[in-house]
């Protein structure tokens, strides 16, 4: 960075920070929201998909529902020792929030926050059995890999590099849910399936926020964001929809 540059315009024109320090704190707040956010919906995540490992109607769906829920819980804390290095009470952070705790089945919360954390809404409600929880993985699955697209390019480095590498497991999550829906098909619970499609399909879109964010410009000029709410969206109704054609399952 140019002696005579300010921090701002350095991360206007795609410059990139390594270290806490001389942060500002506009972007320092924002960059913790971000990673909260995160780390908040992985434990929940992990949390809810802990509760139906037992559900899996074979040593192999358990297999793989275990290993998603080692693999979230790790992705969450190699995010979390990153929120340390600014100052967050990391031990405290994990065991402070009730990770389990989830809302009625029909509530009505749009995007709202959870009151306890920085949880998605989406991870607020519960999983009713193996089919809603394959499916439920599966949709968000294929969110949370558009997501970490735009994350992977964060202006802090260190985080775009974790994210960068939380990404691959993230997109492998989404594989092994496509491969417990499509056994499901075979097994003749379409039916299942399409009413768990249902359900989760416009609680997975909400993740991605209002269409028109007043605050995305100004992320936009510290490197935060690049693409729009809309446009993530866009790219994962695409994605998702081409995916539950696949099982003969459709979102409407």
């Amino acid at each position: 960075m140019a002696e005579d540059m300010t921090i701002a315009s350095y991360l206007s024109q795609g410059g990139v920070l390594t270290s806490p320090t001389n942060v500002p704190p506009r972007y320092r707040a924002e960059l913790l929201k971000l990673m909260a956010t995160f780390v908040d919906s992985e434990l929940a995540g992990a949390a809810g998909f802990a509760d139906v490992i037992n559900e899996g109607p074979g040593i192999k769906e358990r297999i793989a529902a275990a290993k998603i829920v080692l693999e979230k819980t790790d992705n969450a804390d190699r995010v979390l020792k990153i929120m340390g290095e600014f100052g967050a009470d990391t031990a405290r952070y994990v065991t402070h929030h009730p990770w389990t705790q989830r809302v009625e089945r029909d509530a009505e919360l749009g995007s709202t926050r959870s009151e306890h954390d920085m949880r998605l809404a989406v991870f607020n409600y519960p999983l009713e059995g193996w089919a809603d929880a394959v499916m439920m993985n599966l949709l968000m699955g294929r969110a949370v890999t558009v997501q970490l697209s735009e994350f992977a390019m964060v202006s802090y480095q260190p985080l775009a590099e974790a994210f960068r590498a939380i990404a691959p497991i993230e997109a492998h999550h989404a594989e092994l849910a496509l491969e417990g829906a499509t056994k499901l098909k075979a097994e003749g619970q379409t039916e299942a399936l399409q009413a768990s499609a249902r359900y989760w399909w416009p609680r997975v879109a909400e993740s991605f926020g209002k269409a028109e964010s007043a605050k995305f410009e100004s992320l936009r000029e510290i490197g935060l964001r690049r693409s729009t709410n809309a446009d993530l969206r866009a790219r994962w109704e695409a994605e998702a929809r081409a995916v539950l054609e696949q099982l003969g399952v459709s979102p409407d």
